[in-house]
């Protein structure tokens, strides 16, 4: 194991034993809008991207979101938003 797989993994049991929001100590935030909007917060970038499938990095956990018509609308450092037809978003 990694030092960054232990830190996120340390991060990720101090949310638990605190209960605090994951997104306090940098766990990916998913929000899901109906089935044409998913913003997310805390994503480390993308991995894969395409019209029926869009991969993303969230740290610890990989996050892929499909569909038709998928478009990354805007994105920061930290945020992304995705638009289109989503039919299911997957963590791995």
């Amino acid at each position: 194991m990694d030092k960054n797989r232990k830190k996120e993994g340390l991060l990720e049991r101090t949310a638990q034993v605190f209960d605090l929001p994951g997104e306090v100590v940098g766990l990916p935030r998913v929000e899901l809008t109906g089935r044409g909007e998913l913003r997310m917060e805390n994503h480390r970038g993308i991995l894969a991207y395409g019209q029926e499938e869009i991969l993303v990095s969230g740290g610890k956990l990989l996050i892929r979101v499909r569909g038709s018509g998928l478009e990354l609308k805007a994105m920061t450092g930290d945020e992304l938003l995705i638009t289109g037809t989503i039919l299911s978003v997957e963590l791995e």
